[in-house]
């Protein structure tokens, strides 16, 4: 087992979903609903997250081999998309990627928030997802597998943590420090997606790439 594959994993996911960069969005879609239902409603929303994501970890691979996608060439794809919503992220806001405004709409007439639009596709979006498939299909062993799922449930018990305190977090931090604290995830996650790509690029191009 690689310990330092599952801590770069998790960093991954906390930089990618960015839960801290979400508060205020999960503090607006519950602001009716009672301590109680907010609490509820950030349980089922991470734990629809855990799901996906484990799902992913596991089916991914067999995903890309239904449409013979290379794994080179989802890389590039997939660090695509991530340096995208990084960009948008540098910019202190959510990218529309993640969300569009029938969305909002139709998130703000839904009664219960959780899976959609908080847990899919505010949480386990396309860059989360992408991550996921590119994590798992390079360390595709058993025992990476299941640290991997591992790891997710970890960040899922962290998120729904952060999510129990959001009104304090938001209130604390406030919308300044919320949005510096997405700038440095965004600037991460940019590296990421840098990464990605360069290795997406070495597997299709090796020859150009040495």
């Amino acid at each position: 087992m690689d310990l330092m594959l599952y801590v770069k994993f998790f960093l991954s996911l906390v930089a990618i979903i960015n839960p801290v960069g979400l508060l205020p969005v999960f503090v607006s879609l519950t602001s009716h609903q009672t301590e109680v239902e907010r609490n509820h409603t950030g349980k089922v929303a991470n734990f629809a997250v855990v799901v996906i994501l484990v799902v992913t970890i596991f089916i991914g691979q067999h995903i890309l081999n239904m449409f013979s996608i290379s794994l080179s060439a989802f890389r590039i794809a997939g660090g695509s998309l991530i340096a995208i919503i990084a960009m948008s992220m540098l910019q202190g806001k959510l990218s529309p990627v993640k969300r569009n405004q029938e969305e909002d709409r139709e998130a703000s007439g839904m009664e219960s928030v959780a899976v959609v639009p908080l847990a899919l596709p505010l949480m386990a979006g396309p860059g989360a997802i992408s991550s996921v498939i590119v994590y798992a299909s390079t360390n595709n062993a058993l025992v990476d597998l299941i640290g991997m799922s591992v790891t997710v449930i970890l960040f899922g018990f962290m998120s729904w943590g952060l999510f129990r305190l959001a009104p304090v977090i938001f209130k604390l931090l406030g919308t300044t420090g919320i949005n510096v604290i997405t700038r440095l995830m965004g600037l991460l996650m940019l590296s990421i997606g840098i990464e990605v790509i360069a290795a997406g690029l070495k597997g299709l191009f090796p020859t150009l790439m040495a």
